[in-house]
């Protein structure tokens, strides 16, 4: 057994052990229907305890990554290639919702922007960088380094108001010849953002796991956007193959992803959720998410991520646009990601969503 659990690590023991799993299941080392090595085997030749083996087999079955078999082990369902030769026809679920107060606590929020205020005193009055300023994209990119394992640079983040903003400017910079293939059902504003941006949209049904396979093999689009983790309405979840098809989709076309991440940080599993940007080598994902239902929603913030090969494009064609978020709102949240307060909140709102459905 080559897997190895460092001790002097800050992360946890089962954490190591599922990325270990989890490399060997994307790069074929355990193929599709494979059996993976048993509990008491990992315990015997890591070192660690049964729970910890159990928590690492968890989590790779919440991504769909491998599915465990009554009296047989656990089984690799992640699929690698082939994508497109079996359409799957399976509606998706009926939509289950479970509702836990994921306000930002206001004493938290008034005494971080009195600190601003103290701190920054009359460095409020001034104007933003048109991307951001420094310190909220740094901000943003270590948060999502620590707690999401997204690896990317400040210089690819850009702030603004909201999603439905930042779609507008993945229009500009994709271009409004392409065709952009929307989730069916999703949210209706999306496809409305789009529209009036001058973009023809094409609806793609939902299966249990995410788009079916047969209409991304159908669409004439070039630009997906997808919400891979619960999506609205039907609160379908894209798995681990799934997520791979549409890297490969988008390969395979020349096209780019749109990733909307509305509500992940507020995933049950006891790991957050991979995104598809994470998850992509290609560099074709453009990463969107906001801060309007992880604080607030007049909290209006939200970032996009760019892949290095798009980011010049971006500062030619679009790099002239002035941020639409006052710095002393950027300078707010950059705190709350700093001082921890705001992960703090993600962890205590994830505790009590557990609670509501046991």
């Amino acid at each position: 057994m080559k897997y190895r659990i460092d001790k002097n690590s800050k992360e946890s023991a089962y954490m190591q052990l599922y990325r270990q799993i989890r490399r060997d299941i994307t790069d074929g080392v355990y193929p599709e229907q494979s059996r993976l090595p048993s509990k008491r085997t990992l315990c015997l030749d890591c070192g660690v305890s049964v729970i910890t083996a159990e928590h690492a087999y968890a989590i790779l079955c919440d991504e769909g990554y491998a599915e465990a078999r009554e009296r047989s082990g656990y089984y690799v369902i992640y699929k690698k290639d082939g994508f497109f030769s079996s359409p799957e026809q399976k509606d998706p679920p009926e939509r289950v919702i479970h509702r836990a107060d994921c306000t930002f606590p206001f004493s938290v929020l008034a005494r971080c922007m009195r600190k601003v205020l103290a701190d920054r005193g009359e460095d409020i009055y001034v104007k933003s960088p048109n991307n951001g300023t420094p310190e909220l994209r740094a901000a943003i990119a270590d948060y999502l380094q620590r707690s999401r394992g997204i690896k990317v640079k400040s210089s690819a983040v850009i702030i603004g108001s909201g999603a439905e903003y930042l779609y507008g400017l993945a229009v500009q910079l994709l271009g409004r010849e392409r065709i952009f293939a929307l989730e069916d059902p999703s949210y209706d504003k999306i496809r409305r953002v789009y529209e009036a941006n001058g973009v023809k949209c094409e609806l793609l049904k939902l299966g249990q796991t995410g788009i079916r396979t047969d209409e991304l093999g159908r669409s004439a689009a070039s630009v997906l956007h997808i919400t891979p983790f619960h999506s609205y309405p039907s609160g379908v979840t894209a798995d681990a193959s799934k997520r791979r098809e549409y890297i490969e989709w988008a390969k395979a076309r020349g096209g780019y992803i749109v990733e909307d991440d509305f509500d992940s940080e507020f995933t049950l599993s006891a790991k957050a959720e991979d995104t598809v940007y994470s998850l992509d080598r290609e560099e074709r994902v453009i990463y969107i998410n906001t801060f309007s239902k992880t604080v607030a929603p007049s909290f209006r913030i939200g970032y996009m991520l760019l892949p290095g090969t798009l980011l010049p494009e971006y500062e030619k064609k679009l790099g002239f646009y002035s941020c639409t978020v006052p710095v002393f709102e950027q300078y707010v949240l950059a705190e709350l990601l700093n001082n921890g307060d705001f992960e703090r909140h993600i962890n205590r709102t994830r505790r009590q969503r557990r609670k509501s459905i046991n």
